[in-house]
């Protein structure tokens, strides 16, 4: 991997460039490149991706398991369901909610 000019990064990604420095918690070892991957999953999907983000349902981040609900619902990963279910009692709302919408878009759905 190149050196990257944080400058340049501050002008990119704002307050959030700290946090990808490792400035932050959740820096480039933490959580936030887990939740930044699932997020772009959201736009560029491959069906190859089903068992990452069904794994990224049991991360210990509760960043990482919304994104990975979130993927869910708007990719249809029926593989996920059972994960899903699970994930409505989260302790984390944000979890549940992401999770919720989830099943309740594959139960529409069908997947």
């Amino acid at each position: 991997m190149g050196v990257t000019d944080p400058s340049l990064l501050y002008v990119l990604a704002g307050p959030a460039a700290g946090t990808v420095l490792g400035r932050t918690e959740g820096g480039p070892s933490g959580y936030w490149p887990r939740v930044w991957a699932l997020r772009g999953l959201l736009y560029a999907w491959s069906d190859e991706a089903s068992d990452v983000v069904v794994r990224s349902l049991g991360d210990e981040s509760w960043r990482a398991r919304e994104m990975a609900a979130k993927v869910v619902a708007k990719q249809h990963v029926g593989a996920a369901f059972d994960a899903v279910c699970e994930l409505r009692a989260d302790p984390v709302v944000r979890v549940q909610l992401a999770a919720g919408r989830a099943v309740e878009l594959l139960s529409a759905s069908g997947a």
